[in-house]
């Protein structure tokens, strides 16, 4: 009878090996695994910041499933038109304030500008017009915008000659908010308010400014701006330094980018907005860190 051949067992350094090296490829599938979910996460990360991130608003997105708005309309079946029934009411006349011009609600200051537009009646320029007379105005109003909102203010200067003695005397050019700048003090201070009360950055009014006509360098804008913030500096100065004397002082703290840390990223800084409510003075400073530093109140209070 054949009897089958014995079998030898492993010895314990071979399952040993065989254990480690079990263990080093589990480690490379580890290590391989962690990789590709980092590289997953590195991709997903970027289409969330394409898609809800700063420049998504820039991008235009096409979704080729979306059927155009004409193909939708011409697929809508004619709706039936339903009976109907004729109700009536009564309600109160809406009451509008006392400086209301108009039954709409169209109210404006005394400083607004209004132009007249005469509009005369037909009968009055015919054959029979000797038959009609003006006895009352009606005036009918409406909002209107003009192309530009700029205007260029053309200063004409004499220039005089003295007969007997043939000498030339010109009028003096009127002095402007810098030297040698054609900006005019309106126009300086309609450039710091469209941009930080209206929001407008400067290159919105640059692009207004061309739309109207006018041709001027967005670098003499920029250079206007810094030259004007330097004139408002020491107002700035006196009302934070006011607000550091008050007995109570709210602070608030706004994240914002500002200058280039590299190249294709902004520096990222903090607005601090600190205020008296006592007197509603309100101060600003910026800062590239969280770290506020330390101030102390002058002896001299200003107050507006």
């Amino acid at each position: 009878m054949n009897l089958p051949a014995p079998t030898t067992a492993p010895s314990s350094l071979q399952l040993l090996q065989q254990m480690q090296a079990l263990l080093v490829e589990r480690d490379q599938k580890l290590v391989e695994r962690d990789q590709k979910i980092a590289s997953l996460e590195q991709q997903l990360a970027w289409f969330k910041q394409q898609l809800f991130g700063e420049k998504s608003e820039k991008r235009l997105i096409e979704n080729p499933d979306q059927l155009p708005l004409g193909e939708i309309l011409q697929d809508k079946p004619e709706e039936q038109e339903a009976p109907t029934e004729t109700i009536t009411y009564e309600r109160r006349k809406k009451s509008h304030p006392e400086d209301c011009v108009t039954d709409q609600g169209l109210r404006f200051t005394e400083d607004v500008p209004v132009e007249l537009i005469p509009m005369p009646a037909v009968e009055m320029q015919g054959e029979d017009a000797d038959q009609y007379e003006v006895i009352d105005y009606k005036y009918t109003y409406r909002l209107a915008q003009r192309p530009a909102s700029y205007v260029i203010l053309k200063y004409q200067r004499e220039v005089v000659r003295h007969k007997p003695s043939q000498t030339l005397t010109t009028v003096a050019a009127p002095s402007g908010l810098f030297d040698r700048s054609f900006a005019d003090v309106s126009f300086i201070a309609g450039l710091l308010v469209e941009k930080y009360r209206f929001h407008a950055p400067l290159y919105r009014q640059h692009q207004k400014l061309e739309s109207s006509g006018i041709t001027i360098s967005r670098g003499t804008l920029t250079h206007l701006e810094q030259r004007a913030g330097d004139l408002l500096k020491p107002i700035a100065d006196e009302v934070l330094n006011s607000c550091l004397e008050s007995r109570v002082l709210a602070l608030d703290e706004t994240p914002g980018k500002a200058g280039r840390k590299s190249k294709g990223k902004m520096q990222k800084g903090y607005f601090t907005r600190s205020s008296m409510p006592s007197a509603g003075h309100t101060a600003g400073d910026t800062s590239s860190s969280h770290r506020m530093q330390s101030r102390k109140p002058p002896k001299r209070r200003w107050t507006a």
